[in-house]
């Protein structure tokens, strides 16, 4: 009983092949955190560097509108006319900011999850509607720590936030006395200062919720020693099928050896690894064919059934290494190599006291 409980636990690492069916239905590692504190960021730091720019903006809107407000016709169509240009002279100021803002999130999102398309997440289904199964997640384990998480981020947050704006205090109970332009470039400076201090805890608290939600996908994904068998079965075959298959492949690789060896006119060896039978006639092809050849054991083997045969075993690496690698069985030995076979072959032409063609 306790192996098979231990045979249940999900402690193995997920398998590329489940990282990949869980990607399909839209299970990707992903913090919000994370990827709002960036895009905050980044907004705080876009106001940095477009803030002259925007209060020499307003500076001249302002200064349109009361040097000319005067003179609008008073009625509706005049109205109007003064709500378009101000729309448009505000939207040509923050135009440029909303699109950085735009392409940060779109940076951010990619470089937690990649480009990703899921169409198993739109795709209907009951259980999102099962009020139970949404009781549960309300009340689950993973709900308390997101609950835990949120308010310690909030205090964290806030007490950075406070220590700026402590800070900056003094300043801001004496901007009564300054000119309106100055008083309100001190007190945007003032809030720029309090976002960024803000942003950048929040910043620091989103890598940590990104490592963990990594963490926490891994997790949720483990799997048992029995569906990594499983997997294994599905992306690389059986054990059992494809040991039956090397069994096979070898029993004909001994048939063909014990066929052809016999009947061969030399085996070249270099000499321990590798082993080729070459067989050549006159009358029948043009240059000496391969008709078997092995490594390892089977290399032993038509050496074995080449002796027991009276079949001369010539020992030359360089030969023997280039036709196993390079001549496939039932091929004719190439050009190259004819000089190094022809005296091969004219030595065991010598042994044999036959005359060489």
């Amino acid at each position: 009983m306790a192996f098979s409980d231990q045979a249940q636990q999900k402690t193995e690492a997920p398998t590329p092949r489940r990282l990949q069916e869980a990607r399909r239905k839209g299970q990707v590692a992903k913090s919000r955190d994370f990827s709002a504190a960036v895009v905050f960021m980044a907004a705080v730091l876009f106001s940095y560097l477009l803030l002259p720019n925007a209060l020499a903006g307003w500076e001249r809107q302002l200064n349109w509108y009361f040097t000319n407000c005067l003179h609008f016709p008073v009625n509706e169509e005049g109205l109007i006319g003064i709500i378009f240009v101000s729309l448009r002279l505000i939207s040509w100021m923050f135009l440029p900011f909303l699109l950085l803002l735009v392409g940060v999130s779109l940076a951010v999102h990619l470089f937690q999850t990649g480009f990703i398309f899921a169409p198993d997440i739109i795709n209907p289904s009951l259980e999102r509607l099962n009020p139970i199964n949404g009781l549960r997640r309300i009340f689950s384990l993973r709900s308390l720590v997101e609950l835990v998480k949120s308010i310690f981020k909030v205090a964290v947050v806030a007490a950075v936030s406070f220590y700026v704006v402590k800070a900056h205090l003094p300043v801001l109970l004496l901007v009564f006395t300054r000119a309106p332009g100055a008083a309100f470039g001190t007190v945007a400076k003032a809030l720029l200062d309090v976002a960024a201090a803000a942003g950048g805890a929040y910043l620091a608290l989103s890598l940590g919720d990104l490592l963990y939600q990594r963490w926490e996908h891994i997790r949720g994904l483990r799997m048992t020693k029995q569906e990594v068998k499983e997997e294994l079965k599905h992306t690389e075959g059986d054990p059992l099928v494809k040991s039956w298959q090397r069994r096979r492949q070898r029993q004909i690789a001994l048939n063909l050896i014990r066929a052809e060896v016999p009947r061969a006119t030399v085996v070249v060896t270099n000499p321990v690894r590798l082993a080729v039978a070459l067989r050549y006639e006159e009358k029948e092809t043009e240059a000496p064919v391969v008709t078997a050849k092995g490594a390892g054991d089977l290399a032993r083997q038509i050496r074995t059934i080449a002796l027991e045969n009276n079949v001369p075993v010539v020992t030359n690496p360089e030969v023997a290494r280039i036709l196993y690698h390079q001549v496939e069985i039932g091929q004719q030995i190439p050009v190259a190599l004819y000089q190094a076979v022809a005296e091969i072959l004219a030595f065991v032409y010598k042994l044999r006291g036959r005359r060489v063609i």
